[in-house]
This record gives C-alpha cells, structure tokens and sequence, in this order.
C-alpha cells in the first residue's frame, strides 16, 4: 500500500485502496506522505482516527525516522470551528452578560478562567463542560458570525492561530466535516472572506473514505432552521445594546423578524423526522404572503444595518446573514434544480424543543465532486477497510465522480477462517413482518448465553433496539448497555470495564469503534442494513438512477447496504487474537439473489446455519 501511494503521489493521479482492517493503513499513508515533501492534509472520519493519527502514529514514525531528534515533522490537528472559543463573543459577554440561570453562570466562570491559560482554545480541554451545554453554542467561532482580520480580538484568536499553524504545518490532520465546510465555504468565497481555515495542499489523504458522498452531499446542500433566524436576532440586539446603537425603529424590525420566523416555521408541513418537501409550489401559493413577509422582514432589517453611521464592524457580519439567509431561503423555496432534494427535518433540541430544518441536499454528488475536488487536486488518496463491493470500485467512483484512478483491493492478514464464524439462523420470519421481533429476541438471547455476554447487538432501528432490549432486560444475567443512556465514549468505556457486558446499539457503533481482545467476542447485527426506502435523500437517488435507465437497487442500495454491513462485522477482529461470532438474523442474504454480493463482499469468514456449530467454536457442551 505504500508502494502504492508513494507513485499517486510521484505521479499525481488518484488512488483508491481497500485494506482489511490491521493493514496498517496509517503509517502505509504517513510514510511516503513524508518522503514526498509535500504539504498534504489527511481527511478522516472520526475525531478517534485524528487523535490517534496526531497522539500516536505520528510521534512513532518521527522516533523511528529521526532516532537521534535530528528532524522534526511540523504537524498540526484541526476541528470544526464550533470546537474552538471566540475570545471576542466571551469578552462581549463580560461587559454584558446575557445568561440564563445558575448553571450558565457557573460554565461562564470556568470557560473565562481556562481562556486565559488555553494554548489552543479546543473545547476538548474543558472536561467539566458538558457536552449539551447552551453557552457554549453562544460563544463559540463558527464562521458566520466571524469578523476575519477586522475583529477586534483577530491577532488572539485561536482560529487565527491555528489558521497560521496550519500555513506552517507539512501534514494537516483534520475530519471529513471539517474538510467539506471548508470547500463548501471558498465555492462561496464572495460571502466569506477569511472563512476558509485550511490552506492550498497537492494531495489528499482521504481515510474512512466510505464517509465521502454523505459527508459532502451535507455541505453542498442548504439548510436553515428556525433556530438561524433566533440566532440573528439574539446577535443584532446584543451588539446594538452594547454599542448604544439600539432605537425603537430597529428595535421593531428585530421584533418583526422574529415574529414572522416563528410564524412562517409554524405553517411547514407536518411529519415526523425527516420527509420530503414535495409540494413546495402548493405551499407557496396558499403561503406566498407569510414567505414574502418573512424575506421583506429580512430584507428590512438588512438595509437599516446597512444604513446606520459610523457602525462597528460586526454590524456589516450581521447584514451580509440577513442577505444570506434571503438568498437561502428564496433557493429553498423556489429552485427548480434538478439535481436537488428539498426536504424538512423536526429534530429534538435541547430542552425538548423542537428545531424544524428546511433542507436541499445535491441528488447526485458526483459532478460537484469531480470539479470542485478531484479535478483541483494533483493527487487525492481514499482509503478504508470497506470500499470495494463484490471486489471492485464501480459503486464508489460512480458515486464520488472519480475518474483515471488507480485501484487496488488488499486483503487482511487476519485468519478469518479460524478468528470469525458467520451464523445466520435459517428459520427466522422475514425482518420486515411483525413475527421477527418475538423470534429475533428469542434467538438473540441463545447466542449471548453461548458467547456469555461480551457483545454488540447492533440495530438499524432506535425502535427495534429499544423493543429487543426491554424484551431481554430481567431474562439475561449480564450488564446490558443501551445507546443514548450515557455519551458514546463514556459507555464504550463502561462496556471494555465490565466483564460479560452487551451493549444494544444503533449506527454510531456500526464505525469507528474498536474494542479488542476477549471483551468483545460476539457482534449480531438484526437485518441487511438498507438505507431506509423513505429517506427524502435516498428516495431521490433511487428516482434519478432508474430515471436514467439504471437501476437503483443493485447499483446503490444493495452496495450501500453491501459497505454498511462490512463496518458493522469489522468491529469483531480487531486484532492476530481476536476470535468470535458474527451473526445476522436477516436470512435473506441466503435466500435472494442479491445476498450472493453482500456474502462475496464479505472476508472469507467460516459460515454455518448450524446452532451446534456455534457452541463448538465457543466449546460450550
């Protein structure tokens, strides 16, 4: 692999890798990346990989490469901005503080305290910060309230400070979200300036590149809540009352602001989660007059900032929101592009309020991708232990708009024939009819009381989890674990600690999540994990690939599920000493056609359908 990538980068063309899990894959990027010279940034997709990349892998190679401390490799580690403290939001709240109960007051003493000592101003730092905490949102340096070099706190700034770091660095380890809403940012350079942090790189190293379309397709979309315009209004009159510039004019247009936000948030449609915006014209007719007040609010508030004399510089920041948020608002609610999904999203936010999103998502990613990234860089590397489908890349360069790239699919060294026993019990209902539940549970608990314990039961639905685990809480005689209970962190933690432990969960620990040795010795997964058919977003592809004369179902769903399922069984054999069962309850893997890609995908696992051939390898009489 690092053969591989040292001619992408030699040759600057672009490279896509699949390499089992215990490759190495880090140091096979890490080393010809510094044998290049080149400044390169490496792309991942969990905070874990970069702090391992920046804490461990790093500082190895550095030992091993300069053993007498002769070089030294300039290396900096960067998050999304909201990670990081706006020095010039906290000072502003020193003069006039706007905090909401005890509990507010407390974090405001404690973020001021670390500010004055912080080197880097990462959130990370305060571990007595929750995780929820509502101050912390208000003074954090996302970009659109950022003043670039005109704020007045610009040579303090921690974004300033990691920007320049970022200038000198060789390697620049940062995270997919944090990579996209920097691109997203410069193809929109005329509203933003300074807002892109990262700097001008030939190459990309791209890991956990199965993250990419999702990823992207979220930052080349549009989407406002209810919670953006609150925001504007909150941020207007702060600074008005602060700088003395606050009249019952202004006043009153903040006020019809607001007003009509609510208002015109409060006639979207209704429905739960997530659903697609489809009679946007209908809406508008009955609608217009709310919609077109909401924009003229907008437009108002905007010319009267515009208008006021001799105004501090934030006051501009807040003129160019109010234009965005008009220019976002009329693309939400008019466009007629093709290639985008228009959908609203009700989420729970804090204090069980409920956030309304308006959304466009890009259909296809796939040509924004290509001219906005690929074609721009000299060399883009992608790499995972889950690319390749059915043994090739078709799905994945389809999907990400790659073209002339070279391929290369490298197995893992582990002995999955004798590490891993793929079980799938022949005899349960279909998980789509109501009797698999009652059945599923049943068999779930026979193979804990095999394995004792030591497992991740992993769903495709909160529902289904919650429903299987009431159903097994009292009947097992293990710890049982439920995603949501605690922070992530916080209950993988709980769950290495605690022997014969199971932990119930849903998508977030199908990735990213490494647990080796005897601790984890078992993995079921409840169903083939199809994206769900209803999803606005997934509905739309599926739409435009059979409108095109494709189709859908072989060419994205089942290589999606295909990915999805080979990261939800990687969380097993982490290691030359791992060994343990995989089990899925979805027989239809063995019974439809397309279950031949999922199980040609899959590593050479040992597979039974055999219950006796389960308690063998775990020796249970």
């Amino acid at each position: 692999m690092a053969q591989a990538v040292e001619q992408a980068l030699q040759e600057k063309r672009h490279l896509i890798v699949e390499a089992g899990t215990g490759t190495g894959k880090t140091l096979a990027y890490l080393v010809p990346v510094i044998r290049s010279g080149k400044r390169v940034i490496i792309s991942t997709g969990t905070k874990n990989l970069q702090e391992q990349l920046f804490h461990k892998d790093i500082p190895f190679l550095e030992r091993a490469l300069f053993p007498a401390g002769e070089g030294k490799l300039n290396v900096c580690y960067m998050k999304g901005r909201n990670n990081y403290l706006c020095r010039k939001k906290l000072y502003d709240l020193t003069d006039q503080p706007v905090l909401s109960g005890y509990e507010e007051i407390e974090h405001y003493r404690a973020i001021a305290a670390w500010e004055k000592t912080s080197g880097t101003g990462d959130r990370a730092e305060l571990a007595s910060l929750p995780e929820a905490s509502a101050l912390w949102h208000k003074i954090d340096a996302r970009a659109d309230a950022c003043l670039g070099q005109k704020c007045s706190a610009y040579d303090k700034c921690f974004i300033t400070e990691m920007r320049r770091r970022a200038m000198e660095s060789d390697i620049i380890i940062v995270n997919h979200h944090l990579f996209f809403a920097d691109l997203g940012i410069k193809q929109q350079a005329e509203y933003a300036p300074d807002a892109g942090i990262l700097p001008e790189v030939g190459a990309v190293i791209f890991d956990e590149a199965h993250e990419l379309e999702g990823v992207a397709g979220g930052y080349f979309g549009v989407a406002i809540s209810h919670g953006r315009f609150e925001e504007l209004c909150r941020d207007v009159e702060g600074s008005l009352q602060r700088n003395h510039l606050l009249t019952s004019a202004l006043s009153g247009l903040v006020k019809s602001l607001r007003e009509r936000a609510v208002f015109f948030f409060a006639l979207l449609p209704q429905g739960k989660d997530r659903f697609a915006f489809e009679n946007r014209r209908e809406f508008l007719e009955e609608n217009g007059e709310e919609f077109l007040s909401l924009q003229q609010a907008l437009r108002g508030l905007g010319s009267a900032l515009a208008g006021l004399p001799s105004k501090p510089e934030e006051v501009f920041n807040f003129a160019r929101r109010a234009q965005e948020l008009q220019v976002q608002l009329a693309f939400l609610m008019e466009s007629e592009d093709k290639n985008t999904v228009f959908w609203i999203e009700r989420r729970r936010g804090g204090r069980d309020k409920q956030q309304v999103y308006l959304q466009a998502t890009p259909i296809d990613v796939a040509p924004i991708l290509k001219t906005c990234l690929f074609d721009n860089l000299d060399c883009a590397v992608l790499t995972s232990a889950t690319l390749a489908v059915g043994g090739g890349f078709e799905y994945m360069r389809r999907r990400l708009g790659l073209e002339h790239t070279r391929e290369l699919v490298l197995p893992s060294h582990f002995d999955y024939q004798n590490q891993a026993l793929f079980y799938v019990p022949p005899n349960l209902p279909d998980p789509r009819t109501p009797q698999f539940v009652p059945q599923a549970t049943d068999c779930i608990r026979r193979l804990l009381e095999i394995t004792r314990g030591r497992a991740f039961v992993l769903f495709t639905s909160h529902a289904q989890m919650k429903e299987v685990y009431q159903r097994l809480l009292g009947v097992l005689d293990f710890p049982l674990l439920l995603q949501g209970d605690a922070p992530k962190n916080a209950l993988l933690e709980e769950f290495r600690l605690t022997p014969h432990a199971v932990l119930f969960a849903t998508s977030s620990f199908w990735q990213g999540v490494d647990v080796q040795g005897e601790q984890l010795s078992c993995v079921i997964i409840d169903r083939l994990p199809f994206a769900v058919p209803s999803d606005p977003v997934v509905a739309a592809r599926v739409k435009l690939i059979d409108a095109e004369g494709g189709n859908a179902f072989f060419q994205y769903q089942v290589p999606a599920a295909v990915i999805t399922l080979k990261q939800g069984f990687g969380r097993l054999i982490r290691s030359l000493h791992d060994r343990g069962l995989l089990a899925l309850l979805d027989n239809r893997i063995l019974k439809k056609q397309y279950g031949k890609v999922f199980i040609e995908s899959l590593p050479d696992y040992k597979r039974t359908t055999d219950i006796k051939v389960v308690e063998e390898f775990f020796g249970v009489e």
